[in-house]
């Protein structure tokens, strides 16, 4: 089984980027961290990043028809962005958005998610933890199938 694993903008600046809301692990960990997940679920993963939205619907088109699941963390385009929805909507791909933060918690604009729309499940406030989390519901969906 074939998943993708996509990362918006500013998510390359974790170990950096406001630590107190974010924690102190790098990207290269949350990459490990999805690469051991996947291997133990039995997916074949591609992971991206990009601060670019445009490079995210991009690559979620791509996905189709040869990817079986999307997991996403839209990052700020979560709240943002039609587009990235649209696209989750159009290649009909299971997806699952995790979010590192408890965005419940946090700020009123960030109560929306386009994204999440197009999602049949989220992850919140496990850290990177919730990218394993997010892997597991993912492998349990498609197994049901």
């Amino acid at each position: 089984m074939k998943l993708l694993v996509i990362n918006g903008p500013n998510l390359n600046m974790l170990g950096i980027r406001e630590p107190a809301i974010y924690g102190s692990q790098t990207y290269a960990q949350l990459e490990e961290t999805v690469r051991d997940a996947a291997r133990e679920f039995g997916f074949d993963v591609e992971i991206l990043q990009s601060n670019h939205e445009g490079v995210l619907v991009d690559a979620i088109q791509a996905a189709y028809p040869n990817t079986d699941g999307i997991i996403i963390n839209p990052a700020a385009y979560t709240h943002t962005s039609v587009a990235i929805l649209d696209a989750l909507k159009s290649v009909g791909i299971p997806a699952v958005e995790v979010h590192i933060s408890n965005v419940r918690q946090r700020e009123d604009f960030r109560q929306v998610s386009y994204a999440g729309m197009a999602c049949f499940h989220t992850v919140m406030g496990e850290g990177l933890d919730g990218y394993r989390t997010a892997i597991r519901v993912m492998k349990e969906k498609l197994s049901a199938k």
